[in-house]
């Protein structure tokens, strides 16, 4: 009896020794993941997406995932080539596209691709003016991503968006800007009351023209604007007899007077 005990209990020890040694060796890998297989220390390559086997204690694997990952690179401070003092932070996309060049080319890829954003995003700064930054933030971004991506690439790193998010500028630097903004504003409407001066000069001469060469002119204007200000009742209206008009009554009445009386 105690000789069948000691056999049942070593082969449940050896059963579970399997089942442990086949669940080790059975590896599922999901459709975004590959897993980088390593023989002995040796490179074998990268499996995957699904179910397959490796060999127990003598294959190791290291799973990279192939998504696409947000980089958010922190507020730099740097020198513009203006000698201005501005705190940038800007956000990189990239994803693995070589998972055996990212477990075997660099340590930590994660950490190296921030290491090199950091530093690179200082140094376009750098080489760029605060107008450039402020204005041609499209150039910026695609040379960032040029960078970023050229020395990420040894790595397997595909670095496809670069963008610069927030730019911080001193106190001081602000209100000259607001200032700068404002001379323009009136610039602008001082520009635009003078054009339209100017214009209404140019209609009033074409205008006085026009009286000068037809007369009736201004008698059809003096009428208008007795139309115009007749709309106003309470308004009380001194009307202007002009001197033509009394000169031809006086004409009339000085005629009736000639005429002898019949009788």
């Amino acid at each position: 009896m105690q000789a069948l005990v000691s056999f049942l209990t070593s082969f449940g020890v050896i059963i579970l020794a399997l089942l442990a040694l086949a669940s080790s060796a059975i590896k599922i890998v999901q459709e975004y993941e590959r897993g980088v297989i390593f023989r002995l220390g040796r490179l074998i390559g990268p499996k995957g997406p699904g179910l397959f086997f490796i060999i127990p204690f003598i294959d190791r694997m290291v799973k990279v995932d192939l998504r696409v990952v947000t980089l958010d690179i922190p507020a730099q401070e740097a020198i513009t080539k203006d000698n201005v003092t501005v705190k940038v932070n800007a956000v990189a996309y990239f994803r693995v596209i070589d998972p055996s060049r990212a477990i075997v080319a660099v340590e930590d890829f994660r950490r190296a691709t921030y290491q090199i954003a950091q530093t690179s995003l200082r140094s376009v700064l750098g080489q760029s003016d605060l107008d450039e930054l402020l204005i041609h933030r499209d150039e910026i971004n695609q040379k960032l991503q040029r960078i970023i991506d050229e020395q990420t690439e040894p790595w397997g790193i595909k670095v496809s968006i670069v963008e610069v998010k927030d730019v911080e500028l001193p106190d001081t630097l602000k209100r000259a800007m607001a200032k700068q903004a404002e001379a323009e504003r009136e610039k602008r409407a001082k520009i635009i009351h003078a054009q339209g001066e100017f214009e209404a000069s140019q209609q009033l001469t074409a205008a006085a023209r026009v009286i000068a060469t037809e007369p009736a002119t201004i008698q059809l204007r003096y009428l208008q604007t007795l139309t115009e200000i007749a709309v106003e009742k309470n308004s009380t209206i001194l009307f202007p007899v002009p001197l033509e008009f009394m000169k031809a009554f006086a004409g009339m009445l000085d005629s009736k007077s000639d005429t002898p009386a019949q009788g």
